[in-house]
């Protein structure tokens, strides 16, 4: 790395996202948390997070006043709010783009009616901060929501992207069960459940149990010890991948750069070779 680069030291905490870019990529996790360098959101991801601001003031409504209008009414009123803010100005978005972004946004605010009915749910927090010890490790976070069922608490979170299939769900739910462990080292009191709202689709639940929080702080456990080591010796290996693309650090990192360059190249070899079959029949 270079020499004029900041000395690499374990975070205070460790947070869901910083555990999952780490687990992507640590270069990016360095130039990220370390070197502190800008990670702008992409148009996808401030959709995600403008339906999640309107989603969390819904939900502290009264349960009646849950509704689609009320929605309606407070994404104008946070609408300013994101419009004037430095990550929506750095998408240099035109008329039409604004308009498409709008609509994405909406369309994961509503979706929440796809998934579930609002008016029937019993809030008991929203964006609630944890900052605790989960596994051994220094933990932070904020979860969406927290339900209460009649078995139980259910811990919550939105997600704006697209559901995985079967095969990758356990994975994604490591997040929410972290949350479940922080919870309930906090409070003493153990989730019954952890569910992914996939906006516009579907639920993705899990049953928190003693071994599933456990498997969850393993690998938070696991992650952190590499951070430490990683620091200790500052090497931070890239994992190139089809990530790449989307990362904002890909001009900084040779191998990215590369992996980038190859998936351009195969897709222009691939689109000739198409065009020419095409010619010959």
């Amino acid at each position: 790395m270079d020499d004029e680069a900041p000395t690499p030291e374990p975070p205070p905490a460790l947070s869901p996202s910083g555990a999952s870019t780490f687990e992507q990529c640590p270069r990016r996790w360095r130039f990220r948390y370390v070197d502190r360098l800008p990670d702008p959101p992409g148009p996808d991801a401030l959709a995600g997070t403008f339906a999640h601001r309107v989603l969390e003031l819904l939900c502290g409504e009264a349960a009646a006043d849950r509704t689609v209008e009320r929605a309606r009414v407070l994404a104008r009123m946070v609408w300013p709010e994101l419009a004037e803010s430095d990550d929506f100005a750095a998408l240099d978005l035109d008329a039409d783009g604004v308009r498409a972004f709008k609509w994405r946004a909406w369309s994961a605010i509503e979706g929440l009616w796809d998934v579930e009915n609002p008016a029937t749910v019993e809030v008991h927090a929203t964006e609630l901060r944890v900052d605790t010890v989960v596994g051994g490790v220094p933990f932070r976070g904020v979860i969406d929501r927290v339900d209460v069922e009649p078995d139980g608490l259910v811990v919550t979170d939105y997600k704006s992207g697209r559901a995985p299939s079967a095969r990758f769900a356990p994975a994604r739910l490591t997040q929410v069960l972290l949350y479940a462990a922080a919870l309930e080292a906090e409070s003493g009191t153990r989730p019954v459940r952890a569910r992914l709202l996939y906006l516009g689709q579907r639920s993705v639940d899990t049953t928190v149990t003693r071994d599933t929080l456990d498997e969850a702080s393993e690998g938070l456990r696991r992650t952190w010890d590499d951070i430490r080591r990683s620091c200790e010796v500052d090497e931070f290996p890239a994992r190139p991948g089809p990530l790449c693309g989307w990362c904002a650090y890909v001009d900084r990192c040779p191998e990215g750069s590369a992996a980038v360059a190859e998936r351009q190249a195969r897709r222009e070899a691939e689109e000739a070779a198409l065009l020419a079959l095409a010619e010959s029949a």
